[in-house]
């Protein structure tokens, strides 16, 4: 399953549009095929999926560096694929910053507003800007070499903002960072983006980052958009299995579909046990279904009692992380999910090996067709 957007028709508040294109680079291989994309004004949108998927791609043709086998690419509704790089008003910032090593702090930032040929007094005022929005104002004389990859991060970000442009392209620009870092510059980044209105356009693979930062993300896979949303819808309403597996963790169960009631079919699943859960795609009696459950859905022992679908196992492990407890409990039939859940619900009240009743109410668990999104 793909994302379907009528390429006759464009978002009113596009800024950047994708029709038709494709990109090959032998002549055979499609590494984008037929992307039909909107990216609103002003918006966050992350570029998601695995690697090889047509992401990082999408975002070099975008940049310039990269041109369409076929297809347009429209910024402000005018075609830019024989555009030059340097014409396209684009901020760029890469993973591993691409900072001149020869150049100050400053002079790196003072760099891209010479060759527009700005005034000294507009470039040094707009150096200072840029600098004051890292939180860097101090170290404009020092040498990239003598800054943390942090800081070295927030100068390219600052060089990409410096000559105010309209659109920002980010390809894996934490990558390089430790976690702890990572994750403030995902704040700080995010919180730049809401204080300057600029579109932004973000490559990650890390779907937790994609999660934190983005308004939209768009689930690349096999050079082809399988689901383009919001961060929420996308985890709570994946629209295939690919999508469900990618973004965040989740519990797969095949079975068979043995009748269907509106949005909500019956299941038989591998082991025998019958549940219900809610339809995300079409599906008919008879065909197979792949279930979708998150951890946090599974209800456990006394609070799985009101769960309309109640299945038996027993606990191969638990993990204790301090506000919650990992549980992974083997279903009849030797299939394995594991459950997400408070750790003060369930203190020493259940053993490794136990038996348990794990519980799962049909609104989360979601029936998808196999064969969609592979």
């Amino acid at each position: 399953m793909a994302v379907t957007i009528n390429p006759d028709t464009q978002h009113p508040d596009s800024h950047v549009t994708f029709r038709s294109v494709q990109k090959t680079y032998d002549g055979s291989t499609l590494i984008v095929k037929d992307l039909n994309l909107d990216i609103r004004r002003g918006e966050f949108l992350t570029l998601l999926g695995p690697s090889g998927s047509g992401k990082t791609t999408c975002l070099m043709m975008l940049a310039g560096f990269e041109t369409p086998t076929s297809g347009e690419i429209r910024v402000n509704a005018q075609v830019v694929n024989s555009v030059p790089p340097h014409k396209r008003n684009i901020g760029m910032v890469f993973q591993n910053y691409a900072l001149f090593p020869h150049m100050t702090v400053r002079e790196n930032l003072r760099f891209p507003l010479a060759i527009r040929k700005l005034s000294a007094a507009e470039i040094d005022k707009k150096v200072e800007k840029a600098l004051d929005m890292v939180q860097l104002g101090a170290f404009g004389s020092r040498y990239p070499q003598q800054l943390s990859g942090g800081q070295q991060q927030r100068i390219a970000l600052a060089r990409a903002l410096v000559f105010d442009p309209e659109l920002i392209l980010m390809d894996e620009p934490l990558g390089a960072l430790d976690k702890q870092l990572r994750e403030h510059m995902q704040l700080e980044i995010k919180n730049i983006h809401q204080q300057l209105g600029v579109t932004v356009v973000f490559v990650t693979h890390d779907q937790s980052e994609a999660l934190t930062m983005s308004d939209r993300i768009a689930v690349f896979n096999r050079g082809v958009i399988q689901q383009i949303d919001s961060p929420t819808a996308l985890y709570e309403k994946p629209e295939n299995n690919f999508v469900a597996s990618f973004i965040g963790e989740n519990n797969a169960l095949e079975g068979v579909v043995e009748s269907v009631e509106g949005d909500v079919c019956g299941v038989k699943l591998a082991n025998g046990t019958r549940v219900k859960a809610a339809m995300r795609n079409p599906l008919s009696e008879g065909g197979k279904a792949m279930l979708s459950v998150r951890p946090e859905c599974v209800q456990l022992n006394a609070q799985s009692l009101g769960c309309t679908n109640r299945l038996g196992g027993y606990v191969k492990d638990i993990i204790y992380l301090g506000d919650h407890i990992r549980v992974r409990v083997e279903l009849a039939g030797r299939k394995e999910i594991t459950v997400k859940a408070p750790a003060a619900q369930h203190k020493t009240r259940f053993d490794k090996g136990d038996a348990i009743h794990v519980g799962i109410n049909p609104e989360h668990l979601l029936a998808l067709d196999p064969s969609l999104g592979a």
